[in-house]
């Protein structure tokens, strides 16, 4: 397992380094000029110079792309252009958010998506027409966009039931936030003993991330169904019970092969949702890592564009390595290749 794992970091560093260097040579390949952005239109040759050089766009590209690479591997993700604060306090601001959304989403999403699929793989013949909801609604989920499910959720379950608080932000606007400790409003209410803060931002967190998991419940609950039907029809299944083995001990070679795949498809949710909840958050109001990174495409702010590719890219690979261990738990066979 230590060997297993160890492969898989060590293609971490040469991917960061790939999408790095994309991510920067793509950006300047744009036909656009922050420049002008900045100073705008009227400003003097002299004016326009200057500002090129401040922001270290006057020196020739191979030598950005040097500098840029050196202060990465040190941790320095640059300055931004529209606030001149550092990227990394920036994203440590906005990435929380993000992550506190994904992980509910998740979770709810698994929880629901994982006993749905079991029940559909259990249904045959006559007792599959039993089912005919559950195969609608894995169909359903994924077929309109997820802001679009979002402003529905908004309309009923805000507007006419009164269920859930305001798309306002992350809190009420009068919540005082907890004295960050971690950076999650979720996790520090609680370190803190601020209860009725915690309450408030899971509320608030609830529509959004019952959004996203509806959406993403229907891919869980076909690759549930799917990994457990082909388990159930395994060889190795019918020796076992030739061989005496009890059913409870059966059950649970057919759930611990069959849910291999879903953690597949977890990670991979995982790396869709870190750069595709941009308009979920947009609708809710909700300033995460998405937000930031489209308002620095929009200004063109690249300390903040490059930044923010590099930690989500950062972030997923960390996560699909996580997802490999789990796997190679499940199925000792990935570890010996």
């Amino acid at each position: 397992m230590t060997r297993y794992l160890t492969k898989r970091a060590l293609l971490v560093i040469p991917q960061l380094v790939v999408v790095a260097v994309l991510t920067f040579v793509l950006i300047r390949l744009l036909p656009a000029n922050p420049v002008e952005g900045i100073v705008g239109p009227e400003a003097t040759k002299a004016t326009y110079d200057a500002e090129r050089a401040r922001l270290g766009l006057s020196s020739p590209i191979i030598d950005q792309l040097g500098h840029f690479l050196n202060r990465a591997f040190h941790g320095d993700l640059g300055t931004s252009w529209q606030s001149n604060t550092p990227v990394r306090t920036e994203i440590a601001t906005h990435l929380p958010i993000t992550l506190q959304l994904i992980v509910l989403a998740l979770v709810v999403a698994l929880i629901v998506g994982i006993p749905l699929g079991y029940l559909l793989s259990t249904s045959t013949g006559r007792r599959r027409r039993k089912h005919p909801i559950l195969r609608i609604y894995s169909l359903l989920a994924g077929s309109q966009p997820d802001f679009w499910w979002g402003l529905v959720f908004i309309y009923v379950f805000f507007f006419i039931v009164h269920i859930f608080p305001a798309p306002l932000g992350v809190t009420s606007p009068t919540t005082v936030a907890p004295t960050p400790v971690t950076g999650f409003i979720l996790l520090d209410s609680l370190l803190r003993g601020q209860f009725s803060v915690f309450w408030d931002a899971l509320q608030h967190f609830a529509l959004p991330a019952l959004t996203l998991a509806f959406v993403i419940t229907g891919p869980i609950i076909r690759i549930t169904a799917q990994g457990m039907r082909s388990e159930a029809s395994s060889e190795y299944l019918l020796y076992a019970r030739a061989a005496g083995l009890p059913e409870r001990r059966v059950g649970w070679y057919v759930a611990r092969n069959g849910l291999a795949p879903v953690l597949t498809l977890t990670g991979v949710l995982f790396g869709v949702l870190l750069g595709g909840a941009v308009l979920v958050e947009t609708v809710f109001s909700l300033d995460g890592l998405g937000v930031y990174t489209l308002q620095s495409v929009l200004t063109l702010n690249y300390p903040s564009i490059e930044g923010s590719v590099v930690v989500m890219t950062a972030i997923a690979l960390l996560v699909y390595i996580a997802m490999d261990a789990l796997y190679a738990l499940l199925d000792p066979r990935v570890r010996t290749r």
